[in-house]
C-alpha cells in the first residue's frame, strides 16, 4: 500500500456477523427497555480517530517510554440497516495539521460488532512510523523523538455474550439503531484471542534515555484466554443515558523477546483489559452521541527485565438521522432482508 494512503486512508468495512443463525433473537416483548429501528436506515456523519500505543516499562532501571503512532483524525458517513453496517472516513488535510510527529503508515481495521446477544471485537493492526510522548523525552524540549522504523502488527479476536439482552442493549450506544429508554445493566462473558509483533531496525530503548544493559528489537506474543465484564446504561428522561462496560481477562500468554545477543522467553496469566463509554442524547428520529473503545495487552514478562503494554482503541463523535427507505432502496435492500437470521 503507498506510504501517502496509508496514513489519509479510506476507512472501509461492512459488518455481516450477524446473519449467523446463533446470533439471532426473535422480536419478543423487551417490556419497554429498548425499542428496536432495524427497518429503518440508521444515516450517521461521524468524527473518528483509531490509535495503538505501545508502552515500555523497567522499574530495575526507572523508565517508561510511550510510543504512539501519528495517526489521522476522520471524517466519515456510514448507515447501518438491520445487521449491515457500512462507513466511509477520510483523514482531510485541514484536520490534521502537522505538529512534527513524524509519518506513520498504517492499516487499521479495528471493528466492533454489536449484536442482541453476542458482542465481536476484530482487530487486524498494521503500523510502521512512532513517536515518544511526552514532546522532549530522548529529544530536544521542542521536538518529538521519532522512530519511523518501528513496527506493530496484531490481530485476533474477542467474542462476548450478554446475559440480560431482553433488557440492555449495545446497539442503542455504540451502534445508533436501537433507542434505551429505561436504565439497565447485563453481565458479559466470553473468550479471546490476540497474536502479533513489535519490531524495530535497533534498540526500542533510545540512547539518550541512559541505559546500557536493556536492549529489545523484537517482541513477539500470543495471548487466549476467558474473559468476564459486566455492562450498564444510565437513561435520564428516556432521552439522555450514559453506558460504561468493563472486562477482565485472565490470558495464557506466551512471549518471545529478541535482542542483539539471543532470545527470551516468557509465559504467564496477564489481566488484560476491555473499556467501553459512550453517552449522549438518543430519540425516535436523531441521536448525537460520543463513544471510546480501550484495549489493553499486557504481554507476558515473567523472568524479563522490561514489561510490556499493547493499547488499542477509537473516540467518535456521531450524528445520526433515521428514516424509513424508499420504494426504490428498498429494492436494493432485500438481499440484506433475505439473510436477515429472524427472517429465516
Amino acid at each position: 500500500m503507498p506510504g501517502h494512503l496509508s496514513y489519509k486512508i479510506i476507512t472501509f468495512f461492512i459488518v455481516a456477523w450477524m446473519s449467523c443463525p446463533v446470533f439471532a433473537q426473535s422480536r419478543d416483548s423487551t417490556a419497554g427497555y429498548y425499542v428496536s429501528y432495524d427497518r429503518q436506515i440508521s444515516g450517521r456523519f461521524y468524527f473518528s480517530r483509531k490509535f495503538t500505543s505501545l508502552l515500555l516499562r523497567n522499574r530495575d532501571n526507572d523508565f517508561l517510554l510511550r510510543y504512539k503512532p501519528n495517526t489521522t483524525l476522520n471524517m466519515g458517513v456510514g448507515a447501518t440497516y438491520k445487521w449491515a453496517t457500512l462507513n466511509l472516513a477520510y483523514g482531510f488535510g485541514f484536520l490534521n495539521p502537522d505538529h512534527g510527529r513524524g509519518k506513520t503508515r498504517y492499516l487499521d481495521l479495528q471493528f466492533h460488532s454489536y449484536g442482541r446477544k453476542v458482542t465481536i471485537d476484530v482487530l487486524g493492526q498494521f503500523y510502521r512510523g512512532f513517536y515518544l510522548s511526552p514532546k522532549g523525552q530522548a529529544a530536544s524540549a521542542n521536538e518529538y523523538y521519532r522512530r519511523p522504523d518501528l513496527r506493530v502488527r496484531a490481530a485476533g479476536a474477542s467474542v462476548q455474550y450478554i446475559f440480560n439482552h431482553r433488557r440492555f442493549s449495545y446497539r442503542a450506544s455504540f451502534l445508533q439503531n436501537e433507542w434505551q429508554k429505561k436504565s439497565a445493566g447485563t453481565f458479559l462473558i466470553g473468550v479471546e484471542l490476540f497474536a502479533g509483533n513489535v519490531a524495530a531496525d535497533s534498540s526500542l530503548i533510545p540512547t539518550a534515555v541512559n541505559v546500557t544493559d536493556v536492549d529489545i528489537r523484537r517482541v513477539r506474543f500470543i495471548e487466549f484466554g476467558p474473559n468476564a465484564g459486566y455492562a450498564y446504561t444510565f437513561v435520564y428522561k428516556e432521552h439522555f443515558f450514559l453506558t460504561g462496560a468493563g472486562s477482565l481477562s485472565l490470558d495464557v500468554g506466551f512471549n518471545t523477546l529478541v535482542n542483539d545477543t539471543g532470545k527470551s522467553r516468557a509465559t504467564g496469566i496477564n489481566p488484560n483489559t476491555l473499556f467501553r463509554f459512550s453517552g449522549g442524547y438518543n430519540s425516535d428520529v436523531w441521536a448525537v452521541s460520543m463513544l471510546y473503545t480501550s484495549s489493553a495487552m499486557r504481554l507476558a514478562s515473567r523472568n524479563l527485565e522490561t514489561g510490556t503494554l499493547l493499547r488499542t482503541g477509537n473516540v467518535r463523535l456521531i450524528f445520526t438521522y433515521r428514516f424509513r427507505p424508499g420504494k426504490k432502496v428498498r429494492e436494493y435492500l432485500k438481499v440484506i432482508d433475505e439473510a436477515d437470521p429472524v427472517n429465516r
